[in-house]
């Protein structure tokens, strides 16, 4: 019988790699960048399983060029950049990799709060420019963490391990969801809340809401009002969340203090983009679950994702739980 084949759009952790050789034939996109979509199309001619990353996006027409696609094992938690309706459709099952990036991207959620409250990155570009010339009582004054009010928008597993985190600075915590999570209020100190009361209430505002119809845009210039003006936005969620253009102007005018984003509508984030003049902005490039571990795990879930799913087995991570039925 013959192996299956796997492709995977880009090289990731060996340790997933050595999973998916011991049971299919596997191809790898070499590049740094992502695949190109002929290429994809191509490559993907005759495979039974495929692992992708966000970058990659996954509909039906990629489905239908696979021919046998039996599973897609994606390398991220989020799946929005997969059609998982017309994976469902055509019987391939679509799995994630949650849980092994959570405190990876707390951290740097946590981390980019802090930065911008406390101006890290202005202040490494003063110094760099040479413009540091003495101590001074107003030099580069930031905002207080310790004691300040901090708004959860979504209340998974990432947002509750921030909320864990601000504890450790007395943080006050408010969160807005769907639905109360009563067990993480009990167990976190969290005070549950609307949208509106949450935005004008908290000094740090903190999104962690996987990216949906209703989830897309959430964030604009009658938000950024609602506001206070000494406030400050972090999102590690996803880019389109937030409408870009309105928070480069509320940045400028003042609506609100600052922000630190990880994820962008568009990425790589285009040169042109009006983000790139905010000084009160500290912007990384989608690393948050960038720690060698998570990365490794994340790695090791995917392929194992896959490997189960090409043995005939409901892989663990499975997204479209409809097909069991």
């Amino acid at each position: 019988m013959p192996r299956p084949k796997v492709y995977v759009t880009r090289r990731i952790p060996e340790e997933g790699l050595a999973i998916l050789r011991q049971a299919a034939d596997i191809r790898i996109w070499e590049a740094d960048e992502p695949v190109p979509r002929e290429v994809l199309r191509r490559e993907v001619a005759d495979i039974d399983g495929l692992l992708p990353l966000v970058t990659d996006r996954i509909d039906g027409e990629i489905m239908d060029a696979a021919g046998k696609l039996r599973v897609i094992g994606n390398y991220a938690v989020g799946y929005d950049n997969i059609d998982v309706p017309a994976a469902t459709q055509r019987g391939i099952l679509v799995t994630n990799t949650p849980g092994v990036l959570t405190d990876a991207t707390a951290d740097l959620a946590f981390a980019l709060l802090l930065a911008t409250a406390r101006r890290v990155v202005e202040g490494d570009r003063y110094m760099r420019e040479g413009r540091w010339k003495a101590w001074g009582p107003l030099l580069l004054l930031g905002a207080e963490v310790h004691g300040a009010t901090l708004g959860l928008i979504g209340l998974g597993r990432i947002g509750q391990a921030v909320a864990a985190r601000a504890k450790g600075f007395r943080m006050r915590i408010l969160y807005s969801d769907v639905q109360r999570n009563l067990a993480a209020e009990a167990e976190l100190g969290l005070e549950y809340t609307d949208l509106a009361e949450l935005l004008g209430t908290a000094d740090f505002v903190s999104v962690h809401v996987p990216l949906t119809p209703a989830t897309q845009g959430m964030l604009g210039a009658q938000e950024f009002r609602l506001m206070k003006r000494s406030a400050i936005l972090i999102n590690t969620s996803r880019g389109p969340v937030i409408r870009e253009e309105e928070l480069a102007a509320a940045l400028r005018d003042g609506v609100i203090a600052g922000a630190g984003l990880d994820v962008f509508a568009e990425e790589p984030l285009p040169a042109a983009s009006p983000l790139y003049a905010a000084d009160n902005l500290v912007l990384v490039p989608h690393i948050g679950s960038a720690s060698s571990a998570a990365r490794r795990a994340m790695a090791v879930m995917a392929a194992e994702n896959i490997v189960t799913a090409l043995q005939g087995k409901l892989p663990p991570n499975l997204v479209n739980r409809e097909l069991t039925r």
